[in-house]
């Protein structure tokens, strides 16, 4: 998993519930990497998954809620790192229906070894996209909470039904209806 996901995770979590929770988070979940972090490198998923699960034992929030939450700080971040790119769409449902075909191409340029999830396309109208989201990681909160912020950007409305297709949130079926014009 990138380092970046790993920065901008730690940098949440000190804005939300200080700098003591992160030193606990990487003392209880106690690392490979020792909690030492850069955005360009590179560290095991499993290190992620325990500072998740320590914060949510530490706060009482469940995984899935800070992960949401942890998304919708993500998106600002992809926001202002990659603003030429996110604008080349013209709403919400053009840059979601591309994320499989085009962001993640893009992505893959600039970290050629990261392991992206995948998202089919099943369905897609001017207002309605559905998806299937599949990945080992099981992080479709996050991506819920990316899909949130992206109908945000556009200043548009939405709903999004999710199903898990596999009880273990490795395969999701995404359905999205953008609710105005």
């Amino acid at each position: 998993m990138k380092g970046i996901i790993f920065t901008e995770f730690l940098d949440l979590v000190e804005d939300k519930f200080g700098l003591e929770m992160v030193d606990r988070i990487i003392e209880e979940s106690d690392p490979e990497s020792g909690g030492i972090y850069t955005a360009v490198g590179t560290y095991p998923f499993s290190e992620m998954l325990g500072l998740i699960s320590r914060l949510s034992s530490n706060t009482a929030i469940p995984v899935d809620d800070l992960l949401y939450v942890y998304a919708t700080h993500f998106f600002s971040v992809l926001t202002s790192s990659y603003s030429q790119l996110i604008e080349s769409y013209k709403d919400p449902i053009e840059l979601l229906a591309s994320i499989e075909n085009h962001i993640h191409m893009e992505v893959r340029k600039i970290y050629p070894d990261a392991e992206l999830p995948s998202f089919e396309t099943i369905e897609r109208s001017d207002k309605r996209l559905v998806m299937i989201y599949r990945s080992s990681r099981a992080m479709y909160s996050f991506g819920r909470g990316l899909m949130d912020k992206t109908f945000d950007h556009y200043n548009k409305k939405a709903e999004i039904l999710l199903e898990k297709i596999k009880q273990d949130g490795t395969e999701v079926k995404f359905v999205i209806t953008q609710l105005d014009g």
